[in-house]
């Protein structure tokens, strides 16, 4: 008897393991629930700094880095993570593709930060002064807002920006990126697209520049800008005081926050789950009908 009652517990957990298990993960309602959470961040973004400030705390929160945003958003999709701290318009991005997430929106701005988005030039660089006077006129005609629109809100797909047919008599300009960070920057095939890729073409259209474009880790941007392998680095860049040390950064062309992407309860409750573990009860019932 004693057997099969075992057995009877064995299908019942194997019931529970195929709806997907009892969740354990540490629910996150806003910043005050960060503490003893696992939080997933991008590795060298904003999100990154302001996490640590909560690493080696005595709740015991732990910091995992991702070198990809996506990569943090799928390690939290499998339970591997409580949350992901990051910018808010790949957030959306992130969100709008994944149901099954959502952003916080009980989190105030000025608890994770405001943030200026600008390019990265190396120290002491006439071209500084040159984007800031691109950047000033695009602002002026309306293009910087025309590239914004065109990535973020209900018109996006509708305003692509074109590149101009003008001369390029000052060569190359070459734009220190990590791809990995929709809207302002993502591969759609083979190609890099998105907000900074053609504020950058925009810019060299004004300039006299041809774009070539080099994808690498987000913490090698500002070092290849510093190096010279890079002209300028552009991939949603926030300025801070330690990247001021390292190099020059022009005007901001856009603002950002720092937001937190949880799983969403009313996904999560869906009737999927339910349906599969009244079933595996179904299966257990069976079997003790058998005893």
């Amino acid at each position: 008897m004693k057997k099969s009652v075992f057995a009877v517990l064995a299908v019942f957990l194997l019931a529970v393991l195929f709806v997907g298990g009892v969740s354990a993960e540490k629910v996150i309602t806003g910043v005050d629930d960060l503490a003893g959470a696992k939080i997933g961040v991008q590795l060298g973004t904003t999100g990154d700094t302001y996490a640590t400030t909560f690493e080696g705390d005595e709740a015991g929160t732990t910091i995992i880095r991702y070198p990809k945003g996506a990569d943090a958003v799928q390690a939290l999709k499998t339970n591997k993570i409580d949350c992901v701290i990051i910018d808010n318009h790949p957030a959306e991005s992130f969100v709008s593709k994944n149901p099954d997430l959502m952003i916080l929106d009980n989190v105030l701005v000025d608890e994770l930060g405001v943030e200026e988005y600008a390019i990265c030039v190396k120290k002491d660089s006439p071209l500084t002064a040159e984007i800031n006077a691109a950047l000033a006129k695009l602002e002026a005609d309306g293009t910087l807002d025309q590239i914004m629109l065109n990535y973020i809100g209900d018109d996006a797909g509708t305003m692509p920006y074109v590149k101009k047919d003008v001369e390029r008599p000052n060569g190359v300009l070459v734009m220190a990126t990590n791809a990995e960070f929709p809207p302002y920057e993502s591969y759609e095939g083979d190609k890099i697209v998105g907000i900074d890729v053609d504020i950058a073409q925009a810019i060299c259209d004004e300039l006299g520049y041809e774009l070539k474009i080099t994808d690498m880790a987000f913490d090698a941007v500002i070092v290849a800008v510093q190096t010279g392998k890079a002209d300028v680095g552009i991939a949603g860049l926030s300025v801070t005081e330690d990247r001021l040390k390292n190099a020059d950064f022009s005007d901001p062309y856009t603002t950002a926050k720092q937001v937190i992407i949880v799983k969403n309860p009313e996904a999560a409750a869906s009737p999927a789950p339910i349906l599969g573990l009244l079933a595996g009860l179904g299966v257990a019932a069976l079997a003790l009908r058998r005893l």
